[in-house]
Formats: C-alpha cells, sequence, structure tokens
C-alpha cells in the first residue's frame, strides 16, 4: 500500500510539472491517470480492494462539486439571450441524444426492460469537458465555439441527472417489486432536491456577498465556503429525502446568478480543487473498475459503445443545431467532441448502488468501457482536430 501510494504521488507530483507542456499534445490528464490506474492494479502494486472505498467517497465527492462548480460557473443570462448554440445542444441535442442512444443500443440489449434502455442511453449522454481541454484551451479554435463547448459539458450531466434518477427508480421497482409507492419517492427527489438546493445557493450567495462588502472574509475563506456550500446542499436534501446532487447543482446554479463576477477566487479556487479530485477520480476509476469492466467488453458492446460516440451524439447536435447559423463543419465539431468522462462513470457507480442485479452491473461495465474508449478516442484527437478546424474556420472569414 505504502509503495503504491508513493508511487501515485510521485506521478501526480510529475504530471503537475510538465502539465502545461502536455496540453498541447494527445496526451490528456484523464487518459494518463487511467492509464496509471489499471497499471497499479495489473501490476498489483496497489491492493484494489482498499481503493474500492475510497472510489466511492472520491468520486461522490468530486460529483458534487463539479456539479455545483460547473452550474456556479454558466451565465445564465447570457444563456437565456446570446448562447444559442448551448441552449440548443442542451434543450434539444441532449434529449435527442437520450433517444437516439437508446434505439442504437436496442439491437444488443433487446432484452432488457425499455427503461433500463433509457437509463444506459441517458448515462452515456452527458459529455466532459476535462476530457476535450485540448480544445477548450486552444486558442485557434475561435471563443464562441469554445464557450458554447464549455458551457454544454458543464450543464448537460446536471440537466440529465432527474431522467437518469428517475429510470433507475423504475428499474429497481420492476427487478424487486415492492411496497414503495415510487411515483412519491421520485416526486421528493426531484422536487425537495431543487428546493433545498435553491434556498441554499440564494441565502449563501447573499451571505456571502453581505460577508464580502462588510470586509468580514477574504477571497482564501471564500473558496471554502463555496465546496462548504455545495456539500450542505447534498446533505440538506438527502435528509428530507431530495436528492443531493440535484440540490448541489440547483445551488450552483442560483448562487453563481447572485454572486456573477464579483467573487472570481471561488471559482479560481474551486476548480484547482476540483482538477486534483478529478484527477483522483480517473486513477481510481483506472484502478478499481476499468480491469474487470475490460473483461466484458466484446463485439457487440464494443459496437453499441462506439455507436453512442459515433452515431448518437453527432446526430442529436447535427439535429439540434439546424436553423441556427452554425456551419456543417461545426456541427460535426461540436458532434464529435462530446467525450463520455467522469459524469458517465459516477452515474452509473451511483446507478449500480441502487439497483445492481443484472443490469446494473451491466450498466457499469458498459458506461466504464465507454469512459476509457473516449478518453482514449478523444485524447488522441482533440488537438489536431482543434487545429484543423481553427484553421479551416480562420480561411472561411478570409474568403
Amino acid at each position: 500500500m505504502a509503495s503504491g501510494l508513493l508511487m501515485i504521488a510521485a506521478f501526480a507530483l510529475t504530471y503537475s510539472m510538465i502539465a502545461k507542456r502536455l496540453e498541447t499534445t494527445i496526451l490528456t490528464a484523464p487518459m494518463l491517470f487511467l492509464a496509471f490506474g489499471f497499471i497499479l492494479s495489473t501490476t498489483g502494486i496497489m491492493p484494489v480492494a482498499g481503493a474500492e472505498a475510497a472510489l466511492h467517497l472520491v468520486a461522490e465527492t468530486t460529483l458534487i462539486i463539479l456539479l455545483f462548480l460547473d452550474a456556479a460557473k454558466t451565465d445564465m443570462k447570457a444563456l437565456r439571450t446570446r448562447h444559442v448554440w448551448p441552449f440548443r445542444m442542451l434543450a434539444l441535442g441532449l434529449p435527442l441524444s437520450v433517444l437516439i442512444g437508446a434505439l442504437l443500443a436496442w439491437p444488443f440489449v433487446g432484452h432488457w426492460p425499455i427503461i433500463a434502455i433509457l437509463l444506459l442511453a441517458a448515462i452515456l449522454a452527458p459529455t466532459d469537458a476535462a476530457l476535450g481541454q485540448s480544445v477548450i484551451s486552444n486558442q485557434l479554435v475561435p471563443e464562441r465555439e469554445r464557450r458554447a463547448l464549455t458551457v454544454e459539458s458543464g450543464l448537460n450531466d446536471g440537466l440529465a441527472l432527474p431522467l437518469i434518477l428517475l429510470c433507475a427508480s423504475l428499474t429497481a421497482n420492476m427487478m424487486e417489486p415492492d411496497q414503495t409507492n415510487w411515483f412519491l419517492f421520485g416526486s421528493k427527489q426531484l422536487i425537495l432536491g431543487p428546493l433545498v438546493g435553491a434556498a441554499i445557493g440564494f441565502i449563501g450567495g447573499h451571505v456571502l456577498l453581505w460577508a464580502k462588502d462588510n470586509h468580514t472574509t477574504s477571497e482564501p475563506y471564500e473558496g471554502v465556503g463555496a465546496i462548504a456550500m455545495a456539500v450542505c446542499a447534498y446533505i440538506g436534501a438527502d435528509a428530507i429525502g431530495g436528492n443531493g446532487f440535484i440540490a448541489a447543482f440547483v445551488a450552483g446554479l442560483m448562487f453563481g446568478d447572485l454572486v456573477e463576477k464579483r467573487c472570481k477566487f471561488i471559482f479560481e479556487f474551486t476548480e484547482s480543487e476540483g482538477q486534483g479530485l478529478s484527477w483522483a477520480a480517473f486513477l481510481l476509476i483506472g484502478l478499481v473498475l476499468v480491469p474487470e469492466s475490460i473483461h466484458h467488453l466484446n463485439a457487440s458492446t464494443l459496437t453499441l459503445i462506439l455507436g453512442s460516440l459515433l452515431i448518437a451524439r453527432p446526430a442529436a447536435i447535427w439535429l439540434s443545431l439546424t436553423g441556427t447559423d452554425s456551419t456543417p463543419l461545426t456541427r460535426l465539431f461540436f458532434g464529435w467532441f462530446g467525450p463520455r468522462g467522469l459524469a458517465t462513470a459516477l452515474f452509473a457507480l451511483m446507478v449500480v448502488d441502487r439497483i445492481g442485479g443484472e443490469y446494473g452491473e451491466a450498466i457499469l461495465h458498459i458506461a466504464v468501457n465507454t469512459v476509457w474508449i473516449s478518453a482514449l478516442l478523444h485524447g488522441i484527437t482533440a488537438a489536431p482536430a482543434a487545429k484543423l478546424y481553427g484553421r479551416a474556420m480562420a480561411r472561411r472569414q478570409q474568403d
């Protein structure tokens, strides 16, 4: 255990020292941390048994903070008035991704209940900006495109969550019918969660602004307060029967809308903390989940995954942006750069605990295999494709 922890710390230190240089290459942080975790597992350097408990804690904490952070960074006023592309991709593209994904999955898991197929498609729909960082940070790509991808990937995991929870609850009830009133349970999850999140985000935002105006706090403490606010929303909602993840997301939306650009350090602080948690989550996924999931990867599962990556999202994004000022090349570019990352893996991990059994384990293995395949494919293509797209758009503007 000690030697494994030492190697992890040394790997994280080494990556941190060359991270800026690696941003321009095909080697991304998710790809490297997934691979390193997998190597530690297969070589036996790090015992998997001890890491399983850590994975659940890190995964849950990471999801809470990232949902809050992504929501808080969103300029809701601008999204409603100027950001046509991300709005269309979220309002139309996300539902279409789920529907098309379910249709593509049907030939491979047709013996499953329809609700379980929809659950799988919904888990595979959210995208992760971390896997496409080479695109978002590449100055050759026009700012509007980079902003659209950032906003979409920041919000689509939170927007997909209610459907995932609903489908998971219905699937669990189909597998083991009980006396639970699932309509009441689902209503409490989807209503109390947002209410608690909105209340905490609203109160927390006003308290922080008051403290800032009265000089009772300073920037280092503001970041700690933001993270504590996300945790309060999660625990508070869970305590009264609401969904904590939805509460954290809504709290971030409310909080960000209130503080806007007055508390920039909060976003910098939480982003750095979120980065470290993200690296840890990818490493633990590679250590605990990838080795077992690879054993369940066969031709039909691979075809299903490639269909989700190469057909479902590209088709959904193309259709959602029809009628806008986006070019065909832009639609193709947006359609491809929808990598599946932490949200997909963490939602699947959450679902397997809820429904278990045949469907839960199968969904988890498909999701984990999708994540590492996406990390590989999108990581390799991110930097070169961004350069090609940026140059193509520059030439188009000159013509």
